[in-house]
């Protein structure tokens, strides 16, 4: 196996490191963060106004954190509860969001297609697989609560209809939602930073951001001043802030590609992305090229939000996943785990992803995705410009903007609890392994992790 390196980087083109900043700048919008979130609000900010002054700021390279290591998702999942987005806007603005996600993942699709971006963008949708009596109660469940809320496109899957999309053990049955598209993300992210580079906009690498003031970014190189600064570091804010956003690492592994042989037994012919519903989450998606990607959480958060290289290598972590692939799926035999890798996500106290700006301060932020960034950070740029520009639009209105989480609690109380939680989620998956009814130590911790 490749230690660390994300099958996503390792078969992406291989490009210069662009320069670091040469020296102190003023702009109009300066981006701190280099992944899909900054690239995105560049994008939209310089089709909106192609004379506006961007400059996205990246430590390492573009795609370096979660947007170039992340599961391909690129799905209309959303972090936050659906009770929370209630209140802050009603049952229409729980609704709108929920359309607005489901856009999203077209309008990915539509850039990649109108920008010439190769990442192997296909909307197969999400299979989540009932392999047990109480998650196939849990499908059901997840199907009638889709329609109480109106929220259309969520099929109960008999466990035929299953299999012919997803034919791993123990199926019974599950969902199938047609909002997702598996993506090759750091084809992505690449050639989304050369549409901005195209568009006019700049990219700096290998520049430290060291603090975010109103209108002023200080730097390794230099300080940049602009009219709008926009915080784009997701997971890595930690840097920054270390109580803003918590950084919580999740792992993958990948297969070497594999024969037709085998893809015929296992199906996802139109490269569905699939999950199953355990409490610890997995998921994964056939790619382009013929492999198996696959990830999962169980990973610990590290003290004081610490991130390191030496994090994304968990041997436990790496072990389980590749019995639980295995096990999902046993016509792999011995069939050769060509990669694994990991890296950080950001979550919010509240499991509530934001989008902002301080039009007083010139301050802009987006993030805590909880690992459903891939198309969130698109449906972040589209709002941030319209913010940014002035613009009335429906995106503005959504209960999501202008959200601000409360800060995560100080050490040690912060390692306690997200640990706890993490731990909690493993002993309620083998609590209904064993009892074979609903896990009481999920349904105490929901409120706790949801909001």
């Amino acid at each position: 196996m490749r230690p660390g390196l994300s099958l996503w980087h390792d078969t992406a083109a291989k490009q210069p490191r662009r320069p670091a900043l040469a020296e102190s700048t003023t702009v109009d919008v300066a981006i701190v963060g280099g992944g899909l979130t900054g690239l995105w609000t560049a994008y939209y900010l310089l089709r909106s106004d192609p004379t506006l002054r961007v400059l996205v700021i990246e430590q390492e390279h573009v795609g370096f954190g979660a947007s170039g290591r992340n599961g391909g998702w690129c799905s209309a999942l959303f972090p936050t509860s659906w009770d929370r987005l209630v209140r802050a806007g009603g049952r229409d603005g729980a609704q709108a969001m929920h359309a607005a996600m489901c856009d999203t993942v077209d309008e990915v699709g539509r850039v990649c297609a109108a920008e010439g971006i190769e990442a192997d963008f296909a909307k197969g949708g999400t299979v989540v697989l009932a392999r047990s009596a109480v998650q196939w109660q849990r499908s059901q469940d997840d199907v009638r609560v889709a329609k109480e809320r109106g929220l259309g496109g969520v099929e109960l899957l008999g466990p035929d209809e299953a299999k012919v999309l997803v034919a791993a053990t123990n199926v019974l049955g599950g969902t199938y939602t047609p909002h997702c598209a598996a993506v090759h993300p750091a084809r992505l992210v690449q050639g989304l930073a050369a549409v901005v580079e195209r568009l006019g906009g700049r990219i700096v690498e290998g520049t430290a951001a060291t603090a975010i003031e109103p209108r002023r970014v200080t730097t390794t190189h230099g300080t940049v001043s602009a009219d709008v600064v926009v915080r784009a570091t997701e997971g890595f804010t930690t840097r920054l802030d270390r109580r803003a956003i918590a950084p919580v690492y999740s792992l993958m592994v990948a297969t070497e590609p594999l024969p037709e042989s085998i893809w015929d037994e296992i199906g996802m012919e139109t490269r569905p992305t699939f999950s199953d519903g355990r409490h610890v989450i997995i998921y994964g998606q056939r790619t382009a090229d013929g492999r198996l990607a696959f990830g999962g959480r169980g990973a610990p958060y590290h003290f004081a939000s610490r991130i390191s290289p030496d994090f994304d290598n968990d041997p436990r972590v790496f072990s389980m996943l590749s019995d639980t692939l295995r096990e999902l799926f046993p016509v792999l035999g011995e069939t050769r785990l060509s990669h694994h890798w990991g890296g950080p996500l950001g979550i919010a106290r509240d499991w509530a992803a934001s989008v902002g700006l301080d039009r007083a301060s010139g301050l802009a932020w987006a993030g805590g995705y909880v690992g459903d960034g891939v198309s969130t950070t698109n449906l972040s740029g589209r709002t941030l410009t319209d913010l940014i520009m002035g613009n009335d639009s429906d995106l503005v209105r959504l209960p999501w903007v202008n959200h601000s989480s409360r800060r995560w609690e100080p050490e040690p109380l912060r390692w306690l609890g997200i640990n706890a939680g993490l731990r909690a989620m493993l002993l309620a998956d083998l609590e209904e392994e064993r009892r074979g009814k609903p896990s009481l130590i999920a349904k105490a911790m929901a409120p706790l992790m949801h909001g």
